[in-house]
């Protein structure tokens, strides 16, 4: 059955790529976790026949004894006594096929719950492409206040006016339509110097900006903590434990530096242990 298990993850693997990724697009991801749940769902309901073809395939390719789906077999976990018996259809189809798609989106409903999906959801309207076409005022506005910490009462009481100020202005701006994405968008708003006259629709673009910090980053962060932290290490300080999870985390980072350079920088320092 690998064949279909890597086609299962197949569905899957751009959605993973793309939540991996430091410069996550919140648009991007947000499309991809809805063509992904339906993707399962279209195979779930009719996706069974083409799968166990190529399974079949695999096997005659490889010289593997395809069992006859038609015969009966014991049902697993049950005893032999009781004399339960269903097909190799029903086992394979049911109790493999199913109940595989039905974990992975089970799992995705974890990952991505409702609230998770409005705040996405929100964020994806300030997507610059086609002149703003996707900016929504209430949607935008609802975001001051699921993060009332970052924003006053009198914020969320005039971010309203602000936000309906400012898609007007970036729209008539000729330099805004050569924006892609909320990353190149911003820095649009820090060259125009727009970041100071709609402060408010700036800090919405930083959420957006710090918000795969939020997710993916942290997750790799902790499954780092695991690795630096083990039995041999379990006394490390604070510190110390610090500057390893950030040579670690930012490895990619670290093994373009000449190790030259790193050994002159601490021999000219002074102070030092």
């Amino acid at each position: 059955m690998w064949p279909s298990v890597l086609k299962l993850f197949g569905i899957t693997n751009e959605l993973s790529n793309v939540l991996q990724r430091k410069d996550l697009n919140i648009v991007i991801a947000m499309e991809l976790v809805d063509d992904v749940k339906a993707r399962l769902a279209t195979t779930r309901e009719s996706g069974w026949d083409n799968l166990f073809s190529d399974v079949q395939d695999f096997c005659v390719a490889k010289g593997i004894p395809v069992p006859n789906m038609d015969d009966e077999i014991p049902v697993r976990g049950r005893s032999r006594v009781e004399g339960r018996t269903v097909t190799n259809l029903h086992h394979y189809r049911a109790k493999i096929f199913y109940v595989a798609i039905d974990k992975i989106c089970v799992e995705m409903d974890h990952r991505f719950s409702e609230e998770s999906n409005i705040i996405l959801n929100c964020f994806s309207c300030l997507d610059p492409k086609n002149s703003f076409s996707k900016f929504n005022v209430d949607k935008l506005a609802r975001l001051a206040d699921i993060y009332r910490v970052d924003f006053s009462d009198d914020d969320r009481g005039t971010i309203r006016d602000q936000l309906e100020t400012y898609v007007l202005q970036v729209r008539r701006n000729a330099s805004f339509s050569t924006c892609e994405d909320v990353q190149s968008l911003a820095m649009k708003m820090v060259q125009t110097e727009k970041h100071l006259v709609f402060p408010l629709v700036y800090k919405l673009i930083e959420l957006a900006l710090i918000l795969p910090v939020s997710t993916s980053s942290v997750e790799r962060a902790f499954s780092a903590m695991k690795i630096i932290k083990c039995k041999l290490r379990n006394k490390i300080n604070d510190v110390w434990f610090n500057d390893l999870m950030v040579c670690y985390t930012e490895r990619e980072i670290f093994k373009s530096l000449n190790d030259i350079d790193i050994i002159r920088t601490f021999t000219a320092k002074k102070s030092r242990k």
